[in-house]
């Protein structure tokens, strides 16, 4: 079976028209390839559309019907989302201006006037559902992309949420720092175009870097957790962790599959090999081991280094280093070792930031111990015991979420970020008078910052959510960023707004594929100039914005282009089309409006100052060429705004009927619309 077969196969069109014979003309014109469902009213169009949303790829929709009207009905579409997922046509001998703008503000795709003929309903049906399925694809790409990095980070806290309790005080730390580090090794392999990696690959390589020693939780205490060196016996103990962790992660029911399990278990079971084969417990040698294992292994190492343990002190950044590149803790992937000195300084800048983080907290914690010693604060040590854990808990999912959260208060007022945040940001944790701080004047702007606050301060207990999306300078670089933010409210009555928590999440890249998309969907793809119906929105906004109205509206089409495609085929019959497109393109000013309408018909939206004719005799001409073997000759009618009072429809029509004078007096012409 052919691709457009299967393209729709199954596809279900809805015709609601209260004329039988007009749902009958229709029907038999596509029941060929579409199965075919009709409703009188758009009652019944709505009842249908209820029950078989999913099922339908189009509606046929006329405008005048009994019991609930075209209008009526795409209301009720808009009202119920189904306007989203199910394009409709118009078609409908109802050929008023007002009309037709009025189903187009209401989301139809295309208005098809009556007397209509064959030919141009099944193309328009199928374009509208070709469109309509390529969007529906691109989109669904995207969401699953979004879906899955937050499987992913929901997976990752479901699997540490069952083996942190397992862990030290230390571990958790571990694990950010691994974090960290293979993040910087995993951004450098993508810059030098190594092994593959792409961006959507450092989340799951950096979650999964979370799992390399969850094996430990089998080992027993006394020897995890000895304060000495270990026996020969003993450390082949704590080898058996690696192939442990892998066990358990294989072993997690109905999650086998998941792309962060199988990263796991290689980071787990791998993470103690070396390059040179003589790591464990496999003995894997060179790129035989996942280069995701060889990074956190990297990683594993160097924050050993620099971490303080009960038999050791903690290395400095610089003798760690020295002593990973001079062989001293194993054989690493040479290619590793010249990323580890290029990456060096903005290695120990972050650790130094991170350590600085640590050391604040230590320092309240120091004066809450204080505080209870000299008697100063009522808590028992078990609340004090209860409420670090939930700090600690609170600061690694922090973390590991890599979102920039705060804290807003009225009065007094200020703004507390998030550990992570304040780093991320190169801010303080506390900002007194945000508004006037960098924070509401450089990461926001002040107008978008004022514009939050003042949205937070008009909701209610009920309604507490605000979100909303802002362009943030993000250290330097602007990024599209989603403002999610619960506002919180005095236990008095009545309820007096206090201040509000929230969180900062980067989505530039979700909007940038986005904005991709809508570029996409308003460009011809063979030539890449606007579409018809990209061209006619920008056209209709020029026309309400000058009141003079000096534009020109030139549509042509190729004279004898069938022939070209006949006589050459229609690969060449392409090229000629860019090779006119090109021509335009070229020789056209940015503030003229190009596109291809559809096959060989094109059209130019131009302003112009004195004389009309000279820039329609110089597009004219221009067009009147050559490509290889082909003559290029144009036929084109052209229409004034000011004729018409700035209305695109009858601006449209106007060169329409010029355009066809020129064909009925021979092509290979211009003619302007005489009334």
């Amino acid at each position: 079976m052919s691709k457009k077969k299967n393209i729709f196969e199954m596809k279900k069109i809805l015709i609601v028209d209260d004329s039988e014979i007009n749902r009958s003309l229709l029907s038999d014109m596509l029941s060929d390839e579409y199965e075919i469902l009709e409703a009188e009213n758009g009652m019944e169009a709505s009842a249908i559309l209820h029950d078989r949303e999913q099922e339908i790829a189009l509606v046929l929709l006329d405008i005048m019907m009994p019991v609930m009207d075209g209008f009526e009905t795409l209301v009720v579409m808009n009202k119920n989302g189904w306007i989203k997922d199910v394009p409709v046509i118009m078609i409908s001998a109802e050929n008023v201006p007002a009309y037709v703008d009025r189903a187009y503000d209401l989301g139809v795709q295309d208005y098809i006037s009556r007397p209509f003929d064959e030919r141009t309903v099944r193309r328009r049906v199928i374009n509208t559902i070709i469109l309509f399925t390529k969007q529906k694809e691109l989109s669904h790409m995207v969401t699953n992309q979004i879906m899955e990095k937050e499987n992913d980070n929901k997976l990752m806290i479901e699997i540490l949420s069952n083996i942190v309790e397992f862990r030290n005080g230390e571990s958790g730390l571990h694990v950010l720092h691994i974090r960290m580090f293979t993040e910087l090794i995993l951004k450098w392999l993508i810059k030098k175009k190594l092994y593959g990696i792409s961006t959507e690959d450092i989340s799951l390589i950096c979650n999964a870097s979370a799992l390399h020693d969850i094996g430990k939780i089998s080992i027993p205490s006394e020897v995890l957790n000895k304060p000495g060196r270990l026996t020969d016996e003993e450390y082949e103990i704590m080898r058996e962790h690696a192939a442990e962790g892998a066990r358990l992660l294989s072993n997690i029911p109905f999650r086998e599959n998941e792309p962060l399990i199988r990263l796991g278990f290689q980071i787990c079971r791998w993470h103690h090999e070396r390059f040179d084969g003589r790591g464990y417990p496999d003995g894997l040698e060179g790129d035989e081991i996942p280069i995701a294992a060889q990074v956190v292994a990297l990683a594993d190492v160097y924050d050993a280094l620099t971490s303080k343990r009960v038999y050791k002190d903690a290395y400095s950044h610089d003798k760690a280093v020295e002593m990973i590149l001079n062989g001293e803790c194993g054989v690493f992937n040479p290619t590793l070792m010249e990323c580890l000195r290029e990456i060096s300084d903005a290695l120990k800048e972050e650790m130094r930031v991170r350590s600085e983080g640590k050391k604040m907290q230590e320092e309240v914690l120091d004066a809450v111990e204080q505080m209870v010693e000299k008697g100063e604060l009522d808590v028992s040590d078990r609340t004090l015991k209860l409420l670090e854990r939930e700090r600690v808990k609170y600061q690694f999912f922090a973390e590991l979420s890599q979102e920039i959260q705060f804290e807003y208060t009225v009065s007094p007022e200020m703004l507390i970020l998030s550990e992570w945040g304040a780093n991320y940001l190169n801010m303080p944790e506390t900002i007194m008078n945000p508004r006037k701080d960098c924070f509401g004047t450089d990461v926001f702007t002040q107008n978008d910052f004022e514009h939050l606050l003042n949205r937070l301060e008009k909701t209610t207990p009920q309604e507490p959510v605000v979100e909303e999306r802002y362009v943030l300078n993000i250290n330097g670089q602007e990024r599209w960023s989603r403002v999610i933010a619960r506002s919180m409210w005095g236990s008095w009555e009545p309820p007096e707004y206090i201040g509000a928590i929230g969180k900062i999440v980067d989505i530039h890249e979700d909007m940038e594929k986005m904005n991709h998309l809508e570029v996409m969907a308003a460009h011809d793809s063979l030539t890449g100039l606007l579409n018809h119906k990209a061209a006619k929105s920008q056209i209709i906004a020029r026309l309400d914005e000058d009141e003079e109205k000096k534009f020109l509206l030139l549509l042509f089409d190729l004279d004898h282009f069938k022939l070209a495609n006949d006589t050459y085929g229609h690969l060449f019959g392409d090229e000629v089309l860019k090779f006119v497109s090109d021509k335009l393109r070229t020789n056209t000013r940015s503030i003229d409006i190009v596109a291809r309408m559809g096959g060989d018909e094109f059209l130019i939206f131009m302003p112009y100052k004195d004389e009309v004719e000279p820039p329609v005799k110089r597009i004219f001409r221009l067009l009147s060429t050559r490509y290889e073997k082909f003559n290029i000759s144009v036929s084109m009618g052209i229409a004034c705004a000011k004729d018409c009072g700035g209305n695109y429809d009858t601006l449209f029509h106007m060169a329409d009927e010029a355009l066809y004078e020129v064909k009925r007096s021979g092509r290979n012409n211009y003619c302007f619309y005489q009334k």
